[in-house]
């Protein structure tokens, strides 16, 4: 049954002319019209069992290069196709299968892969939108040289393309008071935490002696010194507005495409400047991964979705609760009064807070009467806001986020 149903249209037809011209052959008593019967239906059965033979003795493996790319650009798929075989194969009709996001589905013919042999094919995607977007698996249809029999063997391997937010470069600007964008240190002495509090460490060469804890050193039976500076990073929060209705527009140019590579630019930014960063949404808070804050911000992003909420109300709680950060900056749609004065009040001593605030009236040609109130609440409480329009690049307006001090 399975070699019938691998069968072409051609192969079909020539098994029932085979079958036609055998049932003439009996009923005229022609043997030379029997033998071509003959020929006929031997062929479709001959090709079954050759391409049957083949099916399952190839291997396959593709690579991305590279794996994460931003809205827009272009990732190189290579398939790598190999015969582990001793028998040559057929003709292959190989085929992957993706999302049309990502284009249409790359197809090719090879015509033979000789014994122990090895083919490698590459086709580029790209997309406009994010996401994390499923590559295969391959599906390889084999045929027979005459075009009879085709059998398909798809393979069970898939790899993901990340396609992350658009990072625009920002020029650099100082935040805060106290940060400056490269991580700070800060020492805690010695004479201020007590000499059992101190915490030593073992002795290394070129340390000096005067530092030697022989408390410690009597303890451990070994020298330790005494550890005078401790290390510390400069925290912040970053917030994105995912409400549905407090954005406008559709597909890559709508503002909540802008919101979240704004969001990207502005982590990314943050990031190699060494700040560490903890993600807000109005859903509350948006778990990090260990392996490296950039690209974990970054795959995040890729798979932000809009939501149904219609308050800010658990970011601004997530953000009082993580405590600690000298810095936040929030990246936000349409606000009204209550929104806004949740977020100004959330602004207080050694705090510095940064709004982009997307002008959401530029998308849809209807003006925002809640707009220059919430701007009016949020600078009236300290914060700087930076207005965001449409066609607006963000590098362009992020010099207004400088810290300025101002006289008490």
């Amino acid at each position: 049954m399975t070699g019938f149903k691998a069968l072409t249209a051609r192969g079909r037809s020539f098994v029932a002319s085979g079958v036609a011209a055998l049932l003439c052959a009996v009923l005229l008593g022609e043997s030379d019209l029997l033998r071509v019967a003959v020929l006929i239906i031997a062929l479709p059965v001959i090709a079954s069992v050759v391409v049957a033979r083949t099916r399952y003795r190839l291997s396959c493996a593709r690579r991305l290069d590279p794996a994460r790319v931003e809205v827009g650009d272009e990732s190189t798929v290579t398939l790598r196709l190999e015969n582990i075989t001793r028998l040559p194969t057929g003709l292959l009709l190989v085929e992957d299968t993706m999302r049309y996001t990502l284009g249409a589905r790359p197809r090719f013919v090879l015509d033979s892969v000789e014994a122990r042999g090895v083919r490698e094919i590459d086709y580029t995607v790209r997309s406009e939108l994010r996401g994390r977007f499923p590559i295969g698996p391959l599906s390889v249809r084999i045929a027979d040289p005459f075009g009879l029999v085709e059998l398909t063997r798809s393979f069970t391997i898939t790899d993901t393309l990340v396609v992350v937010p658009e990072v625009v470069p920002l020029p650099p600007v100082r935040l805060s008071g106290e940060w400056a964008g490269g991580g700070e240190s800060r020492t805690r002495s010695v004479a201020a935490a007590g000499d059992d509090d101190v915490a030593p460490r073992e002795y290394r060469q070129g340390d000096d002696l005067r530092r030697v804890h022989w408390r410690s050193t009597a303890r451990h039976g070994e020298l330790m010194v005494r550890r005078e500076e401790q290390q510390w990073q400069s925290r912040g929060a970053l917030l994105l507005d995912t409400r549905a209705h407090a954005h406008r527009g559709t597909g890559p140019r709508s503002s909540f495409e802008v919101a979240v590579s704004a969001a990207a630019s502005i982590g990314v930014h943050l990031a190699h400047e060494g700040l560490g960063l903890r993600l807000v949404t109005d859903q509350g808070p948006r778990h990090l991964s260990d392996d490296g804050q950039t690209w974990s911000l970054l795959d995040t992003l890729a798979v932000v979705r809009q939501s149904g909420a219609r308050s800010l109300d658990h970011g601004v709680a997530a953000l009082r609760q993580g405590g600690g950060e000298g810095l936040v900056i929030a990246v936000l749609g349409a606000l009204d009064a209550a929104d806004a004065q949740a977020l100004a009040q959330l602004r207080r001593t050694g705090v510095n807070g940064v709004a982009v605030l997307l002008d959401v009236a530029g998308w849809d040609g209807f003006p925002d009467d809640s707009a220059e109130a919430a701007r009016t609440a949020l600078t009236g409480s300290g914060w700087r806001v930076l207005s965001l329009s449409p066609g607006v690049s963000l590098a362009s307006v992020w010099p207004e986020a400088a810290y300025r001090r101002t006289a008490a």
